[in-house]
């Protein structure tokens, strides 16, 4: 974990506005009529409602997203009883998990009292503001009594995180762990050291889940929970043993299946390890230091199957991957509580994420090459942009199923688009080209494949069901890279264009080559030799009908990789110029730039061209394109100089030859981007009042320097190069892109194969 100093933690809580959560307005606020409409008269209208209806609470406040945050401080994380008010940056940095993860809204309020009965009266008091009820770092037993009485008088979702969530997360974890070394779960036996609120809880949930109470073991700081101890609360007399026959955790963990660690760091030793039965399971959850270090119970079982509280070791039992998406799910069907069903809904839904191949967004924020499903990674990571749309749709099905939900959901593939798109990770577009993709995926093959990035991504689509991946280079070389990474590739065909085994091949290629550049200038030695480079191999493989597309450019510049696709496939029938378009996923949504890697300063005529190229290609994904040809001029206003002349004498013909087409220019871009500049000013524009999706660059200059600072500096990911205009589906990579960038590629690519297809 990264070193995070006094000074630093302090600046962080401390700078500029103190704190970390704020709360937004929603609505305009700007006007007298506005502020009126907020409140008084206009805010009568709602009340009136809520009045007469009071579920219309949620159609008219923000209750059906607001949770409250609720503690008293005393146990808060590893610091103690430190009070109400020195726990409350706890319960802010809660609300901002709450938010950034769930899109859930969250009130953090401390209340200053220890008195089981002063709590919960505060709580149910200020219920009807909230549509749910997360209690945070209370002590055991209060913990218990809090929550058992919230549940039973309140008709919102109550849980109290610190039993609940690692609770959820762990058993999702032993779902996993279980499936890896076969064991069932109703014949194991388990050790637990710790019995606070988070190990009973986990307990239950294991037990509610199958396993059998007298199976079952558990420790505190006095030792053995047995029938015979005088100081045991009703919480531990659940798990009370009879047994005589073990006094020590040492004698305990002998032939046990699980340890589950809720304690203290270093209470269990490499020797008792290995004491335990074969494949054990051990959850090591004290924090900051686990029970054992993860080195130590690697190097003493390497059957081990092994998770900690930490995120600098693999199977992190992290809370976050459970309340955000609980609550969101709980809040969506408008639940009375969070039973039982919807915990172990969530358990297995996170189990069944794990197994599921890894996004490579999730591989880059780990510095990961291929974390794949196994013993050290059996729970998703907490930056998996899925979870919202997994576990919250598992948690709402899970709540109606079981009578819990006042609201059902119908259209589930709805629901989990409108998941998607309260973090951001609305990406519509991208979603459209990859279940177009799959619905009928195509042979694509990959060139470059001797290199990791590039197998990585063929794994993706292969697993995914894109594309159908075929890889050409160096068999041995792939081979080693594939087991050296453990991918799972072993069906995917892989050719060697210098091998023996394609002499014949070869030979039929190099003919057709021949006969297409014999009169430009190519001998048939040289095409024969010119075969063997995999770019020329893949592209004839996509001309006679051996492949349905071809991706290559990972490691060549861009007009190496052109060169043979135009020598072989050549432009669509009636198309003069090809072109190069790079979709740029932003805030705003998808933006479609071009050129940006072909034409260097392209004539008026060329400029035609590529906007029909590109407003073609717009169209293919289900947008309408509203292009805007960009200049340093606004409809003339410069006088010097030919790109703004060159601009408009395009627009000029594009408005003659296609007046459907919603395009103007020439244009800044501060104008082109902004309706209302535009309207005011220039209110002649065929721009007005459509918003500009689609901009085409003057120079090759302008483009390529235009979307390489949008993404460095805006931070928007740039999908692409597509390649317009080429005769077959050939797709040209940025030299050294990412994994996710090529899977963008490969999805595009297939679609383009599919059109294809058709003609």
């Amino acid at each position: 974990m990264s070193k995070i100093s006094k000074k630093d933690a302090l600046e962080y809580h401390s700078k500029g506005r103190p704190g970390k959560i704020e709360v937004i307005p929603t609505k305009p606020h700007s006007t007298q009529r506005d502020l009126s409409m907020a409140y008084s008269p206009g805010v009568a209208e709602p009340c009136l409602e809520i009045h007469k209806k009071p579920e219309d609470v949620f159609k008219y406040t923000a209750k059906g997203n607001l949770v409250a945050v609720i503690s008293n401080g005393t146990a808060v994380l590893g610091l103690g009883d430190i009070g109400p008010l020195a726990g409350k940056p706890v319960m802010e940095g809660k609300g901002l998990l709450f938010k950034i993860f769930g899109d859930v809204d969250v009130f953090d309020i401390e209340i200053d009292t220890k008195d089981v009965d002063k709590f919960v009266e505060t709580v149910k008091l200020i219920a009807p503001t909230f549509g749910g009820i997360n209690l945070e770092d209370i002590k055991a037993p209060e913990c218990f009594e809090i929550e058992e009485r919230l549940k039973a008088e309140l008709d919102i979702p109550v849980m109290h995180d610190d039993q609940h969530g690692t609770a959820i997360i762990s058993a999702a974890g032993l779902i996993n762990a279980l499936e890896i070394n076969g064991k069932k779960i109703e014949d194991l036996k388990m050790v637990v050291n710790g019995a606070g609120a988070a190990a009973i809880s986990c307990t239950k949930l294991y037990m509610a889940m199958g396993m059998k109470k007298e199976n079952i073991l558990m420790f505190d700081s006095r030792g053995l929970i047995h029938k015979k101890r005088k100081d045991l609360n009703k919480y531990k007399q659940m798990f009370a043993t009879d047994r005589d026959d073990v006094k020590t955790l040492e004698e305990a963990l002998k032939g046990a299946d699980v340890f589950l660690g809720l304690s203290v760091a270093g209470v269990l030793t490499p020797k008792m390890l290995k004491s335990m039965a074969k494949d054990p399971i051990v959850f090591a959850m004290a924090n900051p230091v686990p029970e054992i270090t993860y080195e130590e119970a690697i190097a003493a079982r390497k059957d081990i199957i092994f998770a900690t509280g930490r995120s600098d070791y693999p199977n992190q039992i992290n809370n976050v991957l459970g309340f955000p998406f609980i609550f969101r799910g709980a809040l969506d069907v408008r639940a009375r509580a969070i039973n039982e069903e919807m915990k172990i809904a969530a358990a297995k839904a996170l189990a069944e994420l794990a197994k599921q191949p890894v996004p490579e967004v999730v591989n880059i924020a780990y510095n990961t090459k291929n974390l794949t499903f196994g013993r050290e990674y059996i729970i998703p990571k907490p930056l998996d942009p899925r979870l919202i749309s997994t576990v919250a749709p598992a948690v709402a099905k899970a709540a109606i199923d079981s009578g819990m939900a006042r609201k059902k959901i119908k259209d589930w593939d709805a629901y989990r688009n409108e998941l998607n798109k309260r973090l951001g990770n609305d990406n519509q577009l991208i979603r459209f080209i990859t279940n177009k993709a799959k619905k009928s995926p195509k042979r694509v093959v990959f060139a470059d494949a001797d290199n990791f990035n590039v197998l990585k991504a063929a794994e993706i689509v292969y697993q995914e069901g894109i594309a159908k991946p075929i890889l050409l280079g160096d068999t041995k070389k792939i081979k080693k890279i594939i087991e050296e990474n453990n991918l799972e590739l072993d069906k995917v065909k892989i050719i060697n264009p210098h091998s023996s085994l394609e002499a014949k091949v070869r030979k039929r290629y190099a003919k057709v080559l021949f006969d297409k550049r014999q009169r430009k200038g190519v001998t048939l030695d040289e095409a024969e030799s010119l075969i063997h480079n995999p770019y020329y191999f893949g592209v004839m493989m996509v001309e006679l009908g051996d492949a349905d597309a071809f991706i290559s450019g990972y490691e060549s510049k861009y007009a190496d990789t052109i060169r043979p696709a135009l020598q072989i496939v050549g432009t669509k029938p009636g198309v003069r110029t090809i072109a190069g378009m790079y979709i740029m996923m932003t805030p705003k949504g998808p933006f479609f730039f071009a050129d940006t890697t072909v034409n260097i300063l392209p004539t008026a005529e060329e400029l035609v061209d590529i906007t029909l190229l590109t407003a073609e290609q717009v169209t293919k994904f289900n947008i309408e394109p509203h292009i805007a040809l960009l200049s340093y001029s606004n409809f003339g206003s410069a006088q010097r100089g030919d790109s703004p002349k060159t601009m408009s004498r395009a627009v000029e013909i594009l408005h003659r030859d296609h007046p459907d087409l919603i395009v103007d220019g020439e244009l800044q871009a501060n104008f082109a981007l902004n309706d209302s500049l535009q309207k005011s000013i220039f209110p002649f524009s065929k721009l007005v009042d459509h918003k500009v999706n689609t901009l085409i660059f003057p120079s090759l200059n302008a483009g390529n320097i235009a979307y390489k600072m949008l993404q460095e500096i805006g931070g928007s990911e740039a999908i692409g190069p597509i390649l317009m205009g080429i005769g077959k589906p050939i797709h040209v990579l940025q030299m050294g892109c990412s994994v996710q960038e090529i899977v963008d590629v490969t999805a595009m690519a297939v679609v383009d194969a599919q059109e294809w297809a058709k003609l």
